[in-house]
């Protein structure tokens, strides 16, 4: 399985490495829309959602996104990527791909300096993982729509929402050894 990341800003390498490690994936960094060719999936690393968003239009891949969605491949988007999926993103400057039906609020846990790690549950399937979760400057997911499946949460709220193809966290499970978040979703 060809799996694309977003090769702009974050965490890029972090993904990349994890993807590497599965031995299913074959990991390629994704740059341009011609980098979009023979993928199965995408994963959109955290980073700066309004300076993401701008250099996703700026080169031409916003198109390229939605097509890959639109045509069954699996996309991911951890932090700043979950607000780029999103159907609101909170922010008038960050124009969301609409891909997910949910709402964020940016950097709803606070400044850099109140990043924190934690215990979550995820749902993966018919098993149930605990696994650390990494939570920098992350987002809030406010509202989920209809057909969206919450798959983990943190103090009540949603943290890992699933709608079809399309898999959202707002926080950064490359930044600890599981894997299993991956091995379920590239499956």
């Amino acid at each position: 399985m060809k799996i694309g990341v977003l090769d702009i800003q974050g965490s890029v390498e972090e993904h990349f490495d994890v993807l590497s490690a599965l031995g299913s994936v074959e990991p390629v960094l994704v740059k341009r829309a011609e980098d979009f060719e023979g993928l199965e999936g995408l994963i959109i690393p955290g980073g700066e959602s309004t300076t993401v968003s701008k250099i996703i239009d700026e080169f031409g891949l916003r198109d390229s996104i939605v097509a890959l969605a639109k045509s069954g491949g699996k996309v991911f988007g951890t932090c700043a990527g979950a607000i780029l999926l999103a159907r609101e993103t909170g922010d008038s400057r960050v124009e969301g791909l609409g891909l997910i039906d949910i709402s964020v609020d940016r950097n709803a846990y606070g400044h850099q300096t109140e990043s924190f790690e934690t215990e979550v549950e995820m749902r993966l399937g018919d098993r149930t993982v605990k696994v650390d979760a990494v939570f920098i400057r992350a987002p809030k997911i406010t509202q989920i729509g209809d057909g969206c499946d919450v798959l983990a949460t943190h103090d009540g709220d949603p943290v890992l929402a699933l709608k079809g193809n399309i898999l959202v966290s707002t926080f950064h499970p490359e930044m600890t050894s599981d894997k299993s978040l991956y091995e379920w979703f590239f499956s």
